[in-house]
């Protein structure tokens, strides 16, 4: 298939699109690549060929500097792809063999920064306090003082090299593209080295966000002033009124329509395709906008995306639809041709011509390095956090091909210095990733703390409790529990933070808000608006030693537990609750388990600043629980194993907290064996623990009985006994001096995060309605 296209001169291209196959001449098989469509293909199948991530991210190199080598290797460094494509197809250079290819990468740009957008809450920027909006005016606006070394050494400016004018040119260029913090960047390499939901993360995102504004504002006021003065001033006015209108039209024509869409889909349905598709339509009409009214094409796509409400129907909808193939088809194209542009040989044979440009890059470097990592130490953050923070906000990658290009298109810059800044990024993504797992890992804030658990808490302190909920049927369980620790005595206090946990779609920010204030932001989910009446009714109804706090949680999956665990750590709790996986039917039958939730848990048990009690619950304990009706002395009865261990005291130490309760009886049993324990210190700590209990005369509602047990067998029987007396026990997860004994019964379990009593109590065919909670006392190493 062939097409002819006249110019304005009447001339005429042949641009040739598809051929007959290789047997078309197959004298010339190689006549196939003057047709735009084999050529294409082939260019896409070395870029595919070449890249070599699965060799190299065996030592540590990352997705994205992958990607750049194969941009080097197929450049002019070695097979010049683009310059042996060029004039293949046609003989006009608007359509020479390069055209299609160029085209693809600028769609995958295009596609990639709306995604990005979309998927990230600019509000976010203002949920963190004072310290973002500093780093971020201060990144914005100091790097700027580069400029002034502008005319350093300009009457070393080589005539042959550039003229004058053009080289100053050229320095204020770099300055400006250095000075730039842009979010898909940061983004990125958060997610890469998933310290997104981390508080330095949390961090950067915000000050980056703060420093986007101002340089979304600056590249249109650049970009009209360039008009200005190049082309003409009426242009410029054009250009100037243009953009107010279109942002005009996106926000007051655009958004609303974006709201009806999202108004029209059911809860939990998905939004039609006819939407989905009219809205990227949109944002690639908006990106022709942009480059009509000579503004950058990816201005278009960026304030689209910034006005479509992150999350599920809508954003989410849209990123499982196109992100995968953008990220793993288009993005990789279009970081390759930018690489492939480069001529690192240029560099090195004119380097003496761009050593200014490389000073400049560095001063503007130190500039930003500085102007973010004085306000984190003058806030008293930690030096390695402070390092992180300002090492992540001078982070240079693939986002900022786009300026690059444009400065290079626009003749403001040299190949040589092209392919320097591209090299500086590659240099980036290669370096900045081992810099920052060295420096910062969000682990090391949850471990070696503080002790944070029942256990050692003083007598009449506030028992801080964070209580998590992934959905309506957690609720009741959770309140349930938390009425067996209230007590009408206020010297025995208990705050509870409750933790609503929304898993993340269509969003990249992780956003924790506290529905105590009254925020209209991001969620109007009925289940929590409900679940908070419900808290606050257990609040001002139930016994007067407890206070409610509430938080949402919107974070991604894999990510939740460090939500959990920064906001354990701002609430300075001694325990964390959470549900298991494990569902069951109001009867008390098993009906599925959720891997997911199961994760978490499982995650949380390595890295929580504190305890940790998973809680299952078959339906009888929360329906009783919550029956604050009943005039029985003893409502519930809650049963502790001890067998030994620090999971066990910490166990023993939550149901001390318990006998306080008027509804409430606890008994402890305590299962002994007939071989011999060496009395060592843990021996020794078990007892002590125990001595409260033991005094049975002295508390009315609490019971202590030991039994003997031979072996593992013995002990599955007992314990499926005790199934049937309680409705709720309480274990440790690890039994520590007494774990040998269990041998017999250890390779029978499904769920190890409950460790040997709490997987049989927990057993999909146990015959009863106990509920369990499984505790694990704070692991500090």
């Amino acid at each position: 298939m062939n097409t002819t296209i006249f110019d304005g001169d009447c001339t005429s291209s042949f641009f040739n699109i598809s051929s007959d196959g290789l047997w078309e001449n197959l004298k010339s098989p190689d006549m196939i690549f003057g047709y735009s469509l084999p050529l294409v293909e082939i260019q896409i199948l070395l870029i595919f060929i070449v890249m070599t991530h699965m060799f190299l991210r065996h030592i540590g190199i990352s997705q994205i500097a992958s990607y750049m080598i194969a941009g080097l290797m197929l450049g002019p460094q070695l097979f010049d792809v683009l310059e042996k494509s060029s004039g293949k197809v046609s003989e006009d250079p608007a359509l020479d063999g390069n055209a299609t290819l160029r085209s693809i990468s600028v769609f995958g740009t295009i596609m990639f920064t709306f995604l990005m957008t979309l998927r990230t809450s600019r509000r976010v920027a203002f949920i963190s306090g004072k310290l973002p909006v500093v780093i971020g005016i201060l990144s914005f606006f100091a790097p700027l003082f580069g400029l002034g070394f502008q005319n350093l050494f300009s009457d070393s400016i080589d005539p042959n090299y550039m003229p004058l004018k053009t080289g100053l040119g050229e320095r204020t260029a770099i300055v400006i593209t250095q000075s730039s913090i842009l979010l898909p960047s940061t983004t990125y390499i958060l997610l890469e080295l998933k310290i997104l939901n981390s508080e330095i993360g949390r961090l950067a995102l915000s000050a980056c966000v703060i420093n986007d504004i101002f340089g979304i504002i600056s590249m249109v006021l650049a970009s009209i002033q360039a008009t200005y003065k190049n082309v003409s001033h009426v242009t410029a006015y054009r250009d100037a009124v243009a953009v107010v209108i279109f942002v005009l039209i996106v926000f007051l024509v655009f958004k609303p329509i974006v709201q009806w869409i999202i108004n029209r889909t059911p809860d939990g349905k998905p939004v039609k395709n006819m939407y989905v598709n009219a809205v990227i339509l949109t944002a690639l009409a908006s990106s022709v906008y942009s480059m009509i009214f000579n503004m950058k094409y990816v201005l278009g796509p960026l304030v689209v995306g910034l006005v479509i409400p992150e999350g599920p129907p809508l954003g989410s909808a849209l990123e499982s639809k196109y992100e995968k193939l953008t990220m793993n088809v288009f993005l990789p194209i279009s970081i390759t041709v930018s690489v492939m542009r480069s001529d690192a040989t240029r560099m090195l044979t004119e380097f003496s011509h761009i050593l200014v440009n490389i000073f400049l890059t560095a001063l503007t470097l130190v500039l930003k390095f500085v102007a973010c990592l004085a306000p984190c130490l003058y806030y008293k953050l930690p030096l390695n956090e402070s390092l992180a923070v300002s090492i992540i906000l001078s982070y240079k990658s693939f986002a900022d091909f786009v300026l690059y290009e444009s400065v290079l298109d626009a003749a403001y810059i040299s190949q040589a210095t092209y392919a320097f800044l591209i090299i500086y990024s590659l240099l980036n993504a290669g370096i900045v990733p081992v810099v920052l797992r060295r420096l910062y890992d969000p682990k090391r804030k949850y471990v070696n703390y503080q002790k944070r658990n029942i256990l050692h808490l003083e007598p009449n302190s506030d028992l801080q409790i964070i209580t998590c909920l992934h959905r309506p049927e957690n609720v009741s369980a959770t309140i349930a529990f938390l009425q067996l620790l209230s007590s009408p005595n206020l010297d025995f206090p208990i705050a509870v933070t409750v933790l609503y946990l929304v898993k993340l779609v269509g969003q990249i920010n992780p956003v924790l808000i506290s529905d105590n204030k009254k925020s209209k932001r991001l969620h109007t989910d009925s289940y929590i608006h409900t679940a908070n009446l419900a808290f606050r009714k257990f609040m001002l109804e139930g016994l007067k030693s407890v206070t409610v706090t509430t938080y949402t949680a919107f974070s991604h999956e894999k990510m939740m537990h460090e939500d959990i665990c920064t906001l354990a750590l701002d609430q300075t709790s001694s325990m964390i609750i959470v549900p298991s996986g494990r569902r069951w039917t109001v009867d008390g039958m098993f009906e599925s388990d959720d891997d997911a939730i199961r994760r978490l848990n499982q995650a949380l048990l390595q890295s929580a600043p504190c305890s940790i009690g998973i809680l299952i619950d078959r339906g009888h304990f929360s329906r009783k629980g919550n029956d604050v009706s009943s005039k029985k002395n003893y409502n519930i009865d809650v049963g502790v194993i001890f067998i030994g261990g620090k999971d066990d005291r910490e166990a023993l130490s939550l149901v001390k907290r318990m006998k306080h309760n008027p509804r409430v009886r606890v008994t402890v049993i305590r299962l002994l064996f007939k071989q011999e324990i060496p009395e060592n210190w843990e021996y020794i700590l078990d007892n002590e623990g125990l001595k409260d209990f033991k005094i049975a005369d002295e508390m009315k509602n609490v019971d202590y009985t030991e039994r003997t047990m031979t072996s593992g067998a013995e002990v599955a029987s007992i314990v499926q006994f005790l199934a049937h007396e309680y409705d709720l026990i309480v274990v440790g997860r690890d039994q520590g001096i007494a774990s040998p004994n269990f041998l017999g019964l250890t390779e029978w379990v499904e769920l190890p995060e409950l460790g040997v009593i709490g997987d049989f109590l927990a057993a999909k065919e146990l015959s009863s309605k106990v509920s369990v909670l499984v505790v694990q006392q704070q692991q500090q190493t």
